[in-house]
């Protein structure tokens, strides 16, 4: 297998990789309960700015490139787009509990980073089995394809621990 082969197949696995650490960043929300309200709304903010990244990668990136090699995976990916749609519209709730987020408040936003991570789990299970092996036909990087940044790098691209 050449170098370039090599790469390209690990978008399949590049895209549970990254789904893997969203699932882990939201359980850490939804589950640490030692966060102080202020640290909460702040992670809750990064998190759902990651999410959000991530789906307008893959709309601007892998999707267009799926469309064009499987175009029989059209009407899925108008699927997930919409799944996308959905999830935006419960990470603008989130958000919008996070900024305003009040001393013992922090039971309102778990409740809502829930409903987000049950629909995220789904959508995740769903787009990992059909499009995973379709992403390891194309060329190009995870950064460029689904909204990610090289692993160890932060939102100002300087080096960060996961």
């Amino acid at each position: 297998m050449s170098p370039d082969a090599s790469r390209v197949v690990a978008l399949g696995d590049e895209l549970v990789r990254i789904h893997d650490a969203l699932r882990q960043d939201l359980h850490r929300l939804r589950t640490d309960g030692r966060l102080p309200e202020r640290s909460l709304a702040a992670h809750c903010l990064t998190f759902c700015a990651t999410l959000t990244r991530h789906h307008t990668g893959e709309e601007d990136g892998a999707f267009p490139a799926l469309a064009a090699r499987f175009p029989d995976l059209r009407p899925l990916l108008g699927k997930m787009a919409e799944d996308h749609r959905l999830i935006a519209g419960i990470t603008a709730r989130v958000e919008g509990i996070a900024q305003q987020l009040a001393e013992g408040d922090a039971a309102r936003l778990i409740a809502e980073l829930d409903g987000l991570g049950a629909v995220l789990e789904s959508h995740f299970a769903f787009e990992e089995r059909r499009i995973r092996d379709a992403l390891d036909e194309l060329d190009g990087s995870a950064t460029e394809l689904l909204g990610a940044r090289p692993a160890g790098q932060n939102e100002t691209g300087s080096s960060s621990t996961p």
